[in-house]
């Protein structure tokens, strides 16, 4: 694939430009907001110019890289692309609408795709004459600096465009891995526990915020805790992402927002970006109010059992395979180890027993244990031996 397509200048759409511009493809940014292009274009150019200024690329390619990128605010100019990948906002009818038009500028060999985190590929290959070029590519942001990405085929998509789609990503340098068309695919899925979790924790009067994170951070060896990483995402965008999740999982229990994060986010209080959220922060750096912490091992234990759970019911229901799943939450979220390899060595049966007792005092589904995770304990296995 020479020439790929970019539809949408704003941080994701510039993000995957300047990556496939550094990888050597020809590309072809396009944005309906002529201001927002060229902010997009001088930002680009601004970044190329910084690697190469620390030395991580030379000066001649940087000029080439740069030259490789031609910005129109017309649509007509993906005609002779051979991969158009949209990353505009988040709604399903308007990215329905812009396929539609692709659809007949572009080759009958184009493949087309979604950068989206959270819509369905199926659905927007539904309203395609031909559905089988449609493909989700999901990249995490900054582009040019994380290195997973989420191939998501709907089911219509031939299988040729997956492994087309999986060897231009190693070639850019990232680690593919390649989800079921199920809501949240593998990262947005399998990380919800690490904030709902936390979150339930925190409202029961359990555990402070402060004290939560230390046991996620000094304990698990996670660089972030869970609420200064949801101030560090925008309580906003993290609210609306398990919103998604539980509306589209038919109102699991296992997706279940917190009353507390909807406030916040009504507040106004979205974290880092606002200045208040779980944390206040002078000049972005959090303010913490405890001098001492007083974190339990059984703050660090539930949360990680119910996201090793997650990570199992998400092989158990066909989304993803073991070595995608530890890879997605490595990569994409800098987990300091895949789950269920950390299931592994901690002892299945212990996730289990600890999952079984949530329930038991609760008997709530949310804490209902995954029928592969049992399966795996009961025959005295592990998840990399299975």
């Amino acid at each position: 694939m020479k020439k790929i397509g970019i539809i949408g200048a704003g941080s994701m759409g510039r993000g995957i430009a300047q990556q496939a511009s550094v990888s050597g493809h020809e590309v072809v940014l396009v944005e309906i907001q002529e201001k927002t292009l060229n902010e997009a274009f001088a930002f680009i150019q601004k970044m190329i110019n910084r690697f190469a200024e620390k030395g991580k690329m030379d000066n001649t390619e940087a000029v080439a890289s740069i030259g490789r990128i031609y910005c129109s605010t017309y649509l007509s100019s993906l005609e002779k692309c051979d991969l158009v990948i949209e990353a505009v906002v988040e709604n399903l009818e308007l990215k329905k609408s812009i396929f539609n038009k692709v659809e007949s500028i572009v080759s009958a060999d184009c493949i087309l795709a979604s950068n989206t985190s959270s819509l369905s590929i199926t659905n927007i290959a539904g309203s395609l004459r031909h559905p089988e070029r449609m493909i989700g590519i999901h990249f995490f942001n900054p582009v040019p600096l994380m290195k997973l990405v989420e191939i998501i085929p709907a089911i219509q998509t031939k299988s040729e465009y997956v492994e087309d789609c999986k060897s231009m990503m190693v070639g850019w340098g990232k680690y593919p891995v390649v989800a079921k068309d199920t809501p949240g695919f593998i990262v947005n899925k399998v990380a919800r526990p690490f904030y709902s979790e936390a979150l339930r924790i925190y409202d029961e009067g359990i555990a402070s915020i402060e004290d939560i994170d230390h046991a996620m951070t000094d304990l698990g060896g996670f660089r972030m805790g869970p609420f200064t990483l949801m101030d560090y995402i925008g309580n906003d965008v993290n609210y609306a992402v398990t919103e998604s999740v539980f509306e589209a999982f038919y109102y699991d229990p296992r997706y279940k927002p917190s009353f507390t994060q909807k406030r916040l986010s009504e507040a106004g209080w979205l974290g880092r970006k606002s200045g208040r959220g779980y944390y206040t922060y002078v000049d972005g750096k959090p303010q913490k109010t405890q001098e001492e912490f007083h974190y339990q091992k059984s703050t660090f234990q539930r949360i990680l059992a119910m996201l090793i759970n997650e990570a199992a019911d998400t092989m158990h229901m066909g989304i993803a395979s073991r070595d995608d799943i530890d890879l997605a939450v490595t990569k994409g979220v800098n987990y300091p180890k895949g789950l269920l390899q950390w299931a592994d060595e901690i002892g299945v049966g212990l996730v289990v027993n600890q999952l079984d007792e949530l329930y038991h005092h609760y008997r709530e589904d949310r804490y209902r244990c995954s029928g592969l995770l049992r399966t795996i304990a009961e025959r005295q296995s592990t998840f990399y031996d299975a």
